[in-house]
């Protein structure tokens, strides 16, 4: 008999957690997808062999530490990110983020969808030799994903238990049929250098950034913070890390320029097809499923099941008829909106987690202008240091070269300036909830072992 409910107006409760590999092994599902494959081949053609691979294993360095932060505070309040905005925007502000997240997931869920469906037509013609609408791809993978995020993170972990072995093990009769065929040769060939190694460490970290922040949906399972901390460190580490590895040691090996290519031109067709369904499943799954946990967030009358159902079927309408391309740059504005959150959160909780916003049932303020203030000039910077080319933004300085990190680091930095201010301005703020505070609550203890058996 498996609980469907997913506690996503409340706590996740103790009898209900998971060990550490488990969730980290949902993170490695998460990492190992087609974005990942593309960068990796494009660093092996964009600067030298061992430079690529350094940049992926600092910048995947650094994606773990900064997940290990965040898996931390959601295992310790064991609330979902859109619940912990709750928390510290209060709730006008929570509901905004929630529903910013929701927007911005179902979004990614319809591109990563139609994106599946395209390689999967190439790779069934390839396979086959005969031609299928890419539409039929599109929308049979998109509606595979849509059932696991239905049923919640526990069908998550158990696909990905099956799925992350399997694809590991593929991963790696690639690379050894590769060298097999071609010897290690390619690995010193000279290319023409046109990334930077800061540049570099920049697109491995960016592709997985948002991931870091949104980390407390599938932190709040864990049994205990350290354990979370131990999942989120080697989930975004490996998770990030092994799927551009892997495409850059093929790539240079076979001098290709695209992954499902390679192993057909190593006679590993069905090889390819398996890789594909189940990265782009077990990753495009987790988007609809925050995005549906996001959205349910926002009021205690929504269902998180019914939520997933509607958005579903909005993501795969939107990835099926080919649009979904056309809302990437309104995407990437939200992703901009979201990141800054993560470094908000992180310092709101490390300055203040004994404080009444954190409790179990404590009162919300309607928002929390101190929050929003250290949201906003995240924001602000995030997109003053967005380059015009790769998003919506203005490009007038870099500090990370990472907008959305930049975004992170200035909401912490200015969250944690303020603390001093508003200890002086709010006096008994650590001792009772802020003034204007309503009796809505963050969890709902009535909520804890109200599981439906299946």
């Amino acid at each position: 008999m498996m609980t469907t409910t997913d506690y996503e107006h409340g706590v996740v409760p103790q009898d209900q957690r998971k060990s550490w590999l488990s969730i980290a092994t949902v993170w490695i599902a998460i990492g190992i997808d087609l974005s990942g494959a593309f960068l990796g081949v494009a660093l092996a053609s964009g600067m030298a062999f061992w430079p690529a691979i350094a940049a992926t294993v600092l910048g995947s360095l650094l994606l773990g530490l900064l997940a290990m932060g965040c898996a931390y505070v959601g295992a310790s309040t064991g609330l979902s990110s859109a619940m912990i905005s709750r928390a510290v925007f209060g709730k006008v502000g929570g509901a905004i983020l929630a529903l910013a997240i929701s927007v911005s997931l179902i979004g990614w869920f319809a591109v990563q969808a139609g994106f599946f469906g395209a390689n999967a037509q190439i790779a069934f013609a390839e396979f086959t030799g005969i031609d299928v609408p890419v539409q039929i791809f599109t929308g049979v993978g998109a509606v595979l994903m849509a059932l696991t995020a239905f049923w919640g993170y526990r069908a998550i972990n158990r696909l990905s238990a099956l799925a992350v072995p399997l694809l590991l093990l593929l991963l790696l009769v690639g690379v050894i049929v590769a060298f097999a065929v071609n010897g290690a040769s390619g690995l010193d060939a000279p290319v023409e250098q046109t990334i930077t190694f800061g540049g570099a460490v920049s697109l491995v970290m960016g592709i997985f950034i948002l991931g870091v922040v949104l980390a407390p949906d599938m932190a709040r399972w864990a049994r205990t913070p350290k354990q979370a901390m131990i999942a989120g460190f080697v989930g975004f580490f490996f998770g990030n890390s092994i799927i551009i590895v892997v495409s850059i040691l093929l790539a240079r090996i076979m001098d290709g320029t695209e992954l499902m290519a390679i192993f057909f031109a190593l006679g590993l067709g069905g090889v390819a097809v398996v890789v594909l369904i189940l990265a782009q499943w077990t990753t495009n799954t987790t988007n609809l499923y925050s995005a549906g946990l996001s959205f349910a967030a926002i009021s205690k009358r929504f269902d998180r099941r019914m939520v997933t159902a509607v958005l579903g079927v909005i993501g795969i309408i939107i990835g099926v008829i080919g649009a979904a391309d056309y809302f990437v740059p309104f995407i990437l504005v939200i992703g901009i909106i979201i990141a800054p959150y993560g470094g908000v959160y992180l310092a709101a909780f490390f300055t203040g987690r004994r404080g009444p916003r954190w409790a179990h049932g404590a009162a919300v303020p309607t928002a929390d202008g101190w929050s929003i203030a250290a949201w906003v000039v995240g924001i602000l910077v995030a997109v003053a240091t967005t380059n015009p080319a790769d998003g919506p933004g203005f490009g007038w300085f870099t500090l990370t070269t990472i907008s959305a990190l930049d975004g992170l680091i200035v909401g912490f930095l200015v969250y944690l300036a303020l603390v001093p201010l508003r200890r002086k301005v709010e006096p008994d703020a650590a001792a009772s909830a802020p003034a204007s505070a309503e009796p809505s609550r963050l969890d709902d203890p009535a909520r804890l072992d109200d599981g439906v058996s299946a």
